[in-house]
């Protein structure tokens, strides 16, 4: 048997080797053949053996660990994602599981490595119960001073197996493991710094765990923890006290762990002192102040980047940078603890003094950003990982903790750091101008804080002064020498403009034209582009001369121009167009829209160039004289599109109905009906045949801007209104089918919104179908966007109904549900539900109202549907993964009226709380058009919710301002839509409301009593300061 298991294994170590070999057929032979015998029992056994056996090579040995692992990976578990036939036996697990504990203390530290991953892979599947002993076999290595190789291989390996740390285990593990991971910690004697800094990550993450316990088990965590944390400040306190050193990469390694597990002490105690902090804080400034240096010399002047980025064995990251972002993520922890943030409060003005130290750009980026402009642009906004953003997210910070006290500390700081540049430069310094480009950069940082500030007592220095010197200084140096200050002086006045002379902002603006038409960097024509797009609106009667050529030269470098660049030229272009005179708006069209389509087509399958391309041509449209020759030169090809979509590149299709929507969208009725009579029916053939959801969601908006644009007078354009209205009513019924994907749903109800709101009389005859057809959409889909809109559509139904909205409720008694004894048992439990969530002003207004309305009909139907009502809350204690998963959500259920009298009590409440004024609740819709409105009464009754009692100017005083939505409105629906809807005109929210709840107080008592027992103590506070007025 002995001399079987010797042939066996010889064959294997034959194999391994020949997978070296230097014969592309030799390796492949070998390499199926221990595939082939990866499938036979006993494989991974035979592995391990190899893998102990110190007479063996390293290689071989290192060889057959990453087989190993790979093995464990496939064939360990059954249910696995990566499984494959057939499953290691329960003997051989056992032979492996205790071959390569034996092994952790290897001389080889690869080996160890090695063995510690394939440990780790095994106990993401036995540990616990399979694997009972791995944990005290690891604690008896680790704590053997005598034997460093298993300390090493006993610690890597807890440390792979921290990301398996649970509740469950942490608080029984700490007790027994902590003693050793500080013997290891404090002794800097015997063990070295990459030791000392994992045993450091292990701590981390058992503090973590139990960090994330603290909520339910504050007490008992946080017992836990101090004991920890008491301990371990000092040695904290000895590894951050000396000054860092750039040719120690070990060093900055374990100082990145003791901020992290610093980082989530301070994130897990809340209660932390002042005091107990205190003892660090001279520590972690001497390890901040010396690091910058360190960081100047390696990176930003690149005069010692040797050791700028290194790995450890593990393959983790040993960089400078690393470890610097990490301490400014400390920083910032600190500064969002009230608490602590006192602490670093006394050194405030020196800590933002030397943060913007650390904003200078590095040599690595210099050339990085040099080669690639789109980089440069990538970097600049969309805040990448970085010191330089790090530095810069801690001074935003800084100023939003400690007010003027902060802004006058970077003001001055700035001020402090650009006459050190000025001294530099007369010095020779070549990198003076990295120090000044980084002040611009940390005022920019705060650039609304300090506009904010501007005229207030808070700010005692004159920025603006500040600012015209420094970027007066700028421009006066060589473009070419210097072009990141260039850029950073255009980004500057793009921020600042406002406190800025306006004769500084028009040299700056002139200077920008001038660099757009010259051969500099790119990365000044960014600035550049950045500065036009604000100063072009300010300045467009000054910049007549000049528009049309830098709108050649804009045009130039789009041609030039690519991917994050291309979005900034386009912007800018955009800008300039608007700011051409009347008397040459003439000669936009013929010179730009040919250059603007050729770069959409190109770029219409990506979503951001494409838009802004399409945004470029409806500022050519919207110019004078521009529209007819702008719809001449795109219908006919976009005609051709749509007439074979089949046929056409991904994307295009799509794109080509962007056009169509944006020439709709505010044009004459006129241009309206050109459009329809070339593309109208292909519209709606694309709805009704494709099945692309981008091309849906366009047809739809579409369907929408040509009912919006035409109104009536769409019906007679084809000659035949029967024909036209079947197509739309066709369209939406596909919209509706409830086996379409939602994303191709999307946009449907704005657009039967518009056939009702436009076309009533035709709609009045398919309400039936239609309220069927949405519910039965509503049962199909589970996009929450969906779903709300067609709500809305149900609400904007209610309203309709009115004075007699029990016509609607005998809707949707009458209309099946799946599953459901009618439509509207279903329907108002979901209805309820979602309100909440609902967005946007109009949305929210129609719906609460509709909710109103419903209830006070008082129908009987309405009492006999419960609802969800609140969460009920778990006293199981701390939620784990597996806990969630056991026991979902409970809810308890309440009668519908009370449901809806909640759900207007909370509006009520939310209104008050935004404190907006109702007089601008409609502002984005404030031009409404009436005159159009007359047809809407076939289906629509005038509103009536009847008031005996108005509230008095105090009350409407206490209810502050109107409810309104602060953002843009949902994309989902055209501000078209909103502003012809009567809705808008008829019903302030807060109003309405006021009167609603004073009404049914006054008139139905004892049902305002029944429901206002139901709910909670604010919103009964609220309603009740409402009657009581």
């Amino acid at each position: 048997m002995e001399d079987a298991v010797d042939r066996d294994q010889r064959w294997l170590l034959d194999c391994l080797s020949a997978t070296l070999d230097t014969s592309h057929d030799v390796r492949s032979f070998a390499e199926a053949s221990l595939q082939q015998a990866s499938l036979q029992p006993g494989f991974g056994a035979a592995l391990s053996r190899i893998i102990v056996n110190k007479e063996i090579s390293f290689g071989l040995r290192q060889l057959a660990a990453v087989l190993l692992k790979q093995f464990i990976k496939q064939h360990w578990q059954e249910n696995d994602e990566n499984f494959v036939h057939p499953v290691v036996l329960q003997d051989e697990k056992a032979i492996i599981r205790q071959l390569l504990l034996s092994s952790l203390n290897d001389s080889h530290g690869k080996i160890r490595t090695a063995v510690s991953m394939a440990v780790a892979s095994i106990a993401h599947y036995d540990w616990q119960e399979d694997w009972p002993e791995l944990l005290p076999i690891l604690l008896k290595l680790i704590s053997d001073q005598s034997n460093s190789n298993g300390v090493h291989g006993s610690l890597r390996c807890l440390a792979l197996l921290s990301d398996d740390l649970d509740d469950t285990l942490v608080p029984k593990l700490v007790p027994n493991l902590f003693p050793y991971l500080y013997t290891i910690i404090s002794s800097f004697h015997l063990y070295d710094k990459s030791l000392r800094a994992k045993a450091l990550s292990v701590v981390h993450s058992c503090v973590s765990v139990l960090g994330s316990m603290s909520g339910v088990y504050k007490s008992e965590t946080i017992a836990m923890m101090m004991p920890m944390l008491n301990s371990l400040m000092e040695q904290f306190s000895i590894i951050l006290q000396d000054p860092v050193k750039s040719e120690d990469p070990d060093d900055w390694s374990i100082r990145m762990e003791v901020l992290k597990c610093l980082l989530q002490f301070v994130q897990s105690i809340p209660n932390l002192s002042e005091m107990q902090f205190s003892v660090i804080l001279a520590p972690l400034w001497q390890t901040f102040i010396s690091s910058l240096e360190i960081y100047k010399l390696s990176l930003i002047e690149g005069s010692e980047d040797q050791h700028a980025e290194m790995y450890n064995s593990d393959g983790g990251e040993k960089s400078l940078e690393s470890f610097i972002i990490q301490l400014f993520e400390f920083l910032l922890t600190l500064v969002g603890n009230s608490r602590l943030a006192k602490v670093i409060g006394g050194n405030l003005k020196e800590l933002i003094y030397y943060t913007i130290g650390f904003l200078q750009i590095t040599k690595e980026q210099e050339h990085n950003w040099l080669l690639d402009v789109n980089q440069y642009v990538a970097d600049e906004d969309d805040a990448t990982y970085s010191c330089r953003v790090s530095g810069s997210i801690l001074l935003e910070e800084l100023v939003n903790a400690f007010d003027g006290e902060a802004i006058n500390y970077v003001i001055e700081s700035c001020q402090s750091r650009f006459f050190e540049t000025c001294q530099a430069k007369i010095t020779g310094s070549a990198h003076w101008w990295r120090l000044r480009e980084a002040s611009l950069f940390a005022l920019v940082s705060i650039s609304d804080q300090l506009i904010e500030a501007k005229g207030s007592k808070v700010m005692k220095l004159n920025l603006g002064n500040l600012l015209e010197q420094m970027i007066n200084e700028d421009m006066l140096t060589g473009v070419h020498q210097c072009p990141f200050l260039h850029a950073r002086a255009f980004s500057t006045i793009s921020k600042f403009y406002s406190l800025i002379s306006r004769q500084v902002s028009e040299q700056l603006l002139y200077a920008a034209i001038q660099v757009i038409a010259s051969d500099v960097p790119a990365p000044v024509k960014v600035g550049a582009c950045r500065a036009l797009i604000q100063l072009l609106p300010l300045f467009s009667n000054n910049v007549q001369p000049y528009i049309m050529g830098l709108m050649s030269s804009l045009t130039t470098l789009l041609r030039q121009a690519s991917e994050e660049t291309l979005h900034l030229v386009l912007e800018t272009l955009q800008g300039a167009i608007k700011a051409v005179g009347h008397e040459q708006s003439t000669t936009i069209e013929p010179a730009i829209s040919p250059i603007i389509l050729d770069i959409w087509l190109q770029h219409v399958s990506d979503p951001f160039i494409s838009i802004d391309a399409v945004e470029v041509l409806e500022a050519i449209k919207n110019s004078p004289y521009c529209l007819e020759p702008l719809v001449l030169r795109i219908l006919p090809p976009i005609r051709s599109v749509l007439e074979k979509p089949l046929l056409q590149p991904t994307g295009l299709v799509a794109g080509s109905l962007d056009l169509l929507i944006m020439l709709l969208k505010n044009s004459p009725v006129d241009v309206v009906k050109a459009i329809f009579d070339a593309c109208f029916n292909l519209v709606i053939e694309i709805v009704l045949q494709s099945d692309d959801h981008a091309e849906l969601q366009n047809a739809t908006e579409c369907l929408a801007s040509f009912i919006s644009g035409g109104k009536q007078d769409l019906l007679v354009w084809a000659g035949d209104s029967g024909l036209v209205m079947k197509g739309l009513l066709d369209a939406a019924s596909r919209l509706l089918d409830p086996d379409m994907e939602s994303s191709g749903s999307l946009f449907v109800a704005s657009y039967i919104l518009q056939l009702i709101l436009h076309l009533p009389s035709q709609m009045s005859l398919h309400i039936h179908e239609l309220v069927a057809s949405v519910v039965r959409r509503m049962q199909s889909c589970e996009v929450f966007g969906l779903r709300s809109s067609l709500i809305l559509i149900l609400a904007r139904l209610v309203h309709s109904s009115t004075p007699d909205v029990n016509q609607f409720i005998n809707l949707m008694l009458s209309t099946p549900a799946k599953g459901f004894e009618n439509a509207l048992v279903y329907v108002m439990p979901e209805w309820t539900k979602l309100q909440g969530e609902i967005q946007g002003a109009y949305q929210i207004k129609v719906t609460t109202s509709a909710l109103a309305l419903l209830l006070s009909t008082r129908h009987a139907e309405l009492s006999k549907i419960n609802v969800q009502g609140d969460l009920v809350k778990s006293n199981a204690g701390i939620t784990t993964r597996s806990k969630a998963k056991l026991a979902p959500e409970m809810w308890t259920m309440i009668p519908l009226p009370a449901k809806i009298f909640a759900l207007l009590s909370d509006a009520l409440i939310e209104i008050q709380e935004q404190g907006l004024d109702d007089e601008d609740e409609d502002s984005e819709w404030d031009e409404v058009s009436n005159d159009e409105n007359g047809g809407v009464q076939d289906i629509l009754h005038p509103m009536a919710v009847p008031s005996s009692v108005n509230p008095s100017v105090e009350h409407l005083d206490a209810l502050a301002k109107a409810f309104d939505d602060d953002d843009d409105n949902d994309d989902e629906y055209d501000n078209e839509l909103t502003k012809v809807d009567p809705l808008n005109e008829q019903i302030k929210l807060a109003d309405f409301l006021t009167n609603y709840f004073v009404n049914m107080y006054n008139t139905d008592q004892s049902l305002f009593d029944y429901l206002f027992q139901s709910l909670a103590d604010v919103q009964k506070s609220v309603v009740g300061n409402v009657i009581n007025k």
